[in-house]
C-alpha cells in the first residue's frame, strides 16, 4: 500500500505544477498567435473556438518528465537499473509529443493550415517510431506476453509480437487524436485509462509503471483544469498522439493488451465510427451512384452532437461509458 500512496501522492504533485505551469504557458501560446484552426466541415457550432491555444502537451509533458526524472534519478545515479523500464514509455511520450508539436505546426503556421501534416507522413512516422518501441519491448526489456482472461499469460514470438505492438501503438495514438474533438473529451478518457493500467500495474507489482501512470494522470487532471468546457487549451496533436502511444506501450508492459479495446473503449469506437463512415459511404457510392452515410457525422461524438446532445452531455456520458469499461476490464485482468 505504500507503493501506492506514493504514486498517488507524486501524481498530486504533478497535477499541482502543472496547474502552476499552465497559465503561463496560455499566455505564451496567445503571444505567439499558437491557436487552433477549425475545419470548416465539422460542426458549426464549434467555430466559436477558432483561435484558441493549442499545443496542450506542452503543459503534460514537461511537469511529467521532471516528476518522473525526480522519481528515479537516484535509483539511476546509484546505478540500479530497477525502474529502466520507464524510459521506454518516456521516451515515447517524448518523440511523439514531438511528432505531434510538428503536426500543430504545419496545421497553424504550415501551407496545409487547419489539417497539419499529411496522413501518410503522420503513419509513416507513428509506424517507424512505434516498430522502435516495438523492438524495445521484445528485445531490450524481454517483453512477449499476452494475458487472456480465464486462461493466463501465454508468451509470443517476435515475428508475432513486434507487428502487433506496432499495431497497438499507431492504432491508439490516431485512436486518441481522433477523440480529441470536444472539450474535455480526450483527457477524462485517457486518465481513465492510465489509472485502470496503474491499478494493473501495481496487482503486477510493477512500481515504477504505476508511478508513471500516476503522476501522468495527475498532469492530465491539470490539463482538464484548462480544458473543461469552455476551453481555454486544446490537446493538439503534441498531447493526442503521444497519450495514445504511450497508453499502448503501458498496456503492452502489463501484458493486458487484449482489454485495451474494453479499457480504451471510447477512443476505439470514435476510431471505428470513422473507418465504418468512409467504408459505407464508399461502398454505396459504387452500388447505387450516390454514397450515404451510417451516421450524421464521424466521428462519433459529432454525430450525437446533431442529434442534439449538448457537448457537456456527450463528454459527461461518453466518460461514465469509459470509466465503467475500465472497471470491467481491471476486474478481467484479475481473473
Amino acid at each position: 500500500m505504500r507503493d501506492v500512496a506514493f504514486a498517488l501522492a507524486a501524481g498530486s504533485v504533478t497535477f499541482l505544477l502543472t496547474v502552476i505551469w499552465g497559465q503561463p504557458l496560455i499566455t505564451l501560446l496567445k503571444r505567439w498567435g499558437i491557436g487552433k484552426k477549425i475545419r470548416v466541415e465539422g460542426p458549426q457550432s464549434h467555430m466559436i473556438k477558432m483561435g484558441t491555444p493549442t499545443m496542450g502537451g506542452l503543459m503534460i509533458i514537461i511537469p511529467e518528465l521532471a516528476v518522473t526524472a525526480l522519481l528515479n534519478a537516484v535509483n539511476l545515479i546509484n546505478g540500479n537499473f530497477v525502474g529502466r523500464s520507464i524510459l521506454l514509455p518516456l521516451a515515447v511520450l517524448v518523440v511523439f509529443t514531438a511528432l505531434g508539436a510538428v503536426d500543430d505546426w504545419a496545421g497553424i503556421r504550415g501551407v496545409r493550415r487547419g489539417e497539419g501534416l499529411r496522413g501518410r507522413q503522420l503513419i509513416v512516422w507513428q509506424t517507424g517510431l512505434a516498430l522502435l518501441a516495438a523492438f524495445g519491448l521484445y528485445y531490450v526489456l524481454g517483453l512477449n506476453q499476452v494475458y487472456l482472461p480465464g486462461a493466463g499469460f501465454w508468451e509470443l514470438d517476435a515475428w508475432i509480437y513486434i507487428p502487433v505492438a506496432t499495431f497497438i501503438i499507431v492504432g491508439m495514438s490516431n485512436a486518441v487524436n481522433i477523440t480529441d474533438g470536444l472539450d474535455g473529451l480526450a483527457g477524462m478518457i485517457a486518465a481513465t485509462a492510465f489509472a485502470a493500467y496503474g491499478v494493473i500495474a501495481y496487482l503486477q507489482g510493477q512500481v515504477y509503471l504505476v508511478r508513471f501512470c500516476f503522476t501522468l494522470v495527475g498532469a492530465l487532471f491539470a490539463f482538464l483544469w484548462y480544458n473543461a468546457h469552455p476551453a481555454q487549451l486544446f490537446m493538439g496533436g503534441s498531447a493526442s498522439y503521444s497519450l495514445g502511444a504511450t497508453l499502448g506501450v503501458v498496456a503492452l508492459m502489463t501484458g493486458q493488451w487484449v482489454l485495451l479495446p474494453l479499457i480504451a473503449i471510447i477512443p476505439v469506437s470514435v476510431v471505428m465510427s470513422v473507418i465504418l463512415q468512409v467504408a459505407y459511404f464508399k461502398i454505396t457510392r459504387r452500388l447505387t451512384g450516390e454514397g450515404k452515410r451510417l451516421f450524421k457525422m464521424a466521428p462519433l461524438h459529432h454525430h450525437f452532437e446533431l442529434l442534439g446532445w449538448s457537448e457537456t452531455q456527450v463528454v459527461q456520458r461518453f466518460w461514465l461509458v469509459g470509466l465503467l469499461s475500465a472497471m470491467v476490464g481491471v476486474a478481467l485482468a484479475l481473473l
